[in-house]
């Protein structure tokens, strides 16, 4: 029986060492499974980062890797990656793996039982974890800039202010130093008690409300880091940040800054182009 595979992201790892479990071929390369990894793989339910890229090797001889993926494996043996796993994370029955992609077919000496060296660019992996923080931070300061819209309470978040995110946000894409996030300004927001009128005609200062709040909390520092309940893929995980009106915990899988300090600054733009559709685009530029 498989056994899900042991992860070290959430700490900040980008090495580390394994034995291969798994080797598969498929029309879009081939996948590698390791007991044991440092790459954050892509969320097939919500893939909002991307996976982890950088290299497995053993000896002197090196493959690189393109991006890293969740897999499953059934009680029946079946075996799935990425959007083909046809459950949900957690699923009983199932065993959930970190997959690594690489182009073409595996290397011979690349099989089953070979101790490996993984090692994740790290480079890629600031990138996206600045990204993911901003994207946190941006998403509560948007939060913050639209609480006195609501005729009811649409539940808190992670800093007790009404949860705009929670209920409208449909899709998020995070990128090195940025992200895009999509909110859905439709009958049911309406319903929810969001006065949508008010804030298309006030969009540039709510635009303004959010880039001041993210100003702040850049200078104020705070720490920021991922709290994990267990080393495997499938445990949880949540990010904390220490901001000036409290700490902010959000469950989250993806990996992230250790200090805002490590931003110069972060900001953000409202699109609403589309009256039901709220973009929001979040730019971060690293501290030099």
């Amino acid at each position: 029986m498989s056994t899900p595979t042991i992860v070290s992201f959430a700490g900040g790892a980008t090495t580390g060492e394994g034995m291969v479990t798994r080797v598969e071929s498929g029309p879009d390369g081939t996948v590698v499974v390791v007991d044991a990894t440092p790459f954050h793989p892509v969320d097939h339910t919500w893939p909002d980062q991307p996976g982890d890229a950088g290299a497995i090797a053993a000896g002197d001889e090196t493959v690189p890797v393109v991006e890293a993926l969740m897999a499953a494996v059934s009680d029946e043996s079946e075996f799935a990656v990425g959007s083909d796993i046809p459950v949900k994370r957690g699923t009983e029955g199932w065993t959930w793996l970190v997959a690594h992609r690489i182009d073409g077919a595996a290397p011979a000496w690349l099989d089953k039982g070979s101790r490996v060296r993984l090692s994740v660019d790290g480079s890629r992996r600031e990138g996206l974890s600045r990204g993911h923080t901003a994207c946190h931070l941006a998403s509560l300061a948007l939060d913050l800039a639209v609480a006195d819209l609501w005729r009811k309470d649409p539940g808190a978040d992670a800093l007790g202010n009404p949860d705009f995110e929670g209920r409208a946000n449909q899709s998020s894409r995070i990128h090195e130093d940025g992200a895009v996030d999509e909110y859905r300004l439709g009958k049911s927001l309406r319903r929810a008690g969001f006065d949508t009128e008010t804030f298309a005609a006030t969009l540039a200062d709510r635009e303004q409300r959010i880039n001041a709040q993210l100003t702040g909390w850049i200078a104020a520092g705070a720490t920021s880091r991922v709290e994990t309940e267990g080393p495997t893929i499938v445990d949880r995980r949540r990010w904390h940040c220490e901001l000036p009106e409290g700490e902010a915990v959000i469950l989250c899988g993806g990996t992230h800054v250790g200090s805002l300090s490590e931003f110069s600054s972060i900001s953000v733009s409202l699109d609403l182009t589309d009256p039901q559709l709220l973009v929001m685009t979040t730019t971060a530029t690293p501290a030099v």
